[in-house]
């Protein structure tokens, strides 16, 4: 089997140009140009791309001050944009087939729907003071919505990307992936962590990105598992969430709750070394599992970063399936499409696989050898129809480059 490094479809719908379906599937710049051209009967000022994300290893530490590995995707939103002078944004989604418009001046934090994360930019950028006028944009994304890629923080981060570049604003990579996450926080109302914007941001290509989340240092660590004889197989298991819903609040305010108590600003402060001892100090049986999550997660990054400087992908497997028990243990994340894929997975020999995104659904990592590709995917497969599920989509991931503007 020739094994795709696209999802087996894309979300967007074809626009008026005569794209065959294969070349739509891989055009997704001509697509939010013609967009643009229907929508305002010019040309844009440019396009721009900003990639959806795979977090190879540290689940949900982010917001506790920890440390993460994502890498970037070739799944990604695609802009096309112009200024306009009367102060109004109109934005047109290949996607959906759907046009909205708003006046800068009556947005305002709590709107609903796909466009309040573009909506949500220009708030964001004028809060931190930043002179932004409005703007045409036509949107479309091949990164599938609910399925723990960042599907929203590709939109965000390619229209922060956008705006900086048409209004010559000259923000810094981390501060624009900043600005996007106070679109997620404070317009959306979804309490994440800064790890989605950074990586679909900062990443770079044959890359994965160690991101301390505390100093907001940067590492650029090399990820080329097709050249050790490896691969990175993504299995959408077609079960989507939300990080708006109450069960990612909950696990923050669990780990927040836990810091309180232990006594340290964040739980990245807590030493694996001891660890069972001092949380028995927090007298939950839940939040001693939370926390013990959050610690031995932010250890198996470090390890992980280890295992990729020395080319040792069957540690970097081990730490995988690690992290995937511990997400479904103690931190209590995974469903049962999850685990299915995971334990289909080890079975044909996997060197680890895990769960990756906010939880409760979305795709699982399987790190392989290429020459085991196929029975695991044909296992998997069957595993789900067998059990009454779809299909699951699949494909290989490689490391790709972060956002900017298209030339």
């Amino acid at each position: 089997m020739r094994w795709p490094t696209e999802p087996a479809t894309a979300v967007c719908r074809r626009p008026s140009s005569t794209l065959t379906d294969k070349e739509f599937l891989v055009n997704l710049d001509l697509a939010v140009l013609d967009a643009y051209r229907g929508l305002t009967g010019t040309e844009p000022e440019g396009i721009w791309r900003a990639p959806g994300r795979i977090n190879l290893i540290g689940e949900h530490t982010d917001y506790n001050d920890g440390f993460v590995l994502p890498f970037a995707l070739p799944q990604a939103a695609y802009l096309a944009a112009g200024r306009r002078g009367d102060g109004r944004i109109r934005i047109v989604s290949v996607d959906l087939g759907e046009t909205v418009e708003y006046a800068l001046a009556e947005l305002s934090p709590g709107n609903a729907g796909w466009h309040s994360y573009l909506a949500g930019v220009f708030w964001a950028m004028r809060e931190a003071g930043h002179t932004v006028g409005g703007a045409d944009l036509a949107l479309a994304s091949d990164v599938p919505i609910g399925a723990g890629l960042s599907s929203s923080a590709a939109i965000e981060c390619v229209l922060v990307s956008a705006l900086n570049d048409l209004y010559d604003l000259g923000i810094e990579p981390m501060q624009r992936a900043k600005l996007a996450r106070v679109t997620e926080n404070a317009y959306v109302g979804a309490p994440t962590g800064l790890m989605d914007q950074a990586a679909s941001t900062l990443c770079e290509e044959g890359r994965a990105l160690f991101l301390d989340c505390r100093s907001l240092e940067v590492e650029q660590v090399p990820f080329d598992p097709a050249a050790h004889g490896y691969a990175v197989l993504v299995v959408d298991t077609l079960t989507r969430h939300s990080h708006a819903d109450g069960e990612y609040a909950t696990r923050r305010a669990d780990c927040e709750r836990a810091a309180e108590l232990l006594g340290v600003p964040a739980l990245r402060d807590v030493s694996v070394e001891g660890l069972d001892e001092r949380l028995e100090a927090l007298g939950d049986e839940r939040l001693v599992r939370r926390a013990r999550h959050v610690v031995t997660e932010d250890a198996r990054v470090l390890e992980a970063c280890t295992a990729l400087r020395e080319d040792d992908f069957r540690a970097l497997g081990e730490l995988m399936t690690a992290s995937h028990a511990s997400m479904r243990a103690d931190y209590e994340i995974t469903e049962a499409s999850v685990d299915l894929t995971v334990e289909v997975a080890l079975a044909q020999g996997a060197a680890g696989a895990r769960m990756t995104g906010g939880g409760f659904g979305g795709c699982v990592l399987v790190l392989a050898e290429t020459g085991q590709l196929d029975a695991i995917g044909t296992e998997v497969t069957a595993a789900f129809t067998d059990s009454g599920r779809k299909a699951p989509p699949l494909f290989v991931a490689r490391p790709a480059a972060g956002a900017g503007r298209l030339t």
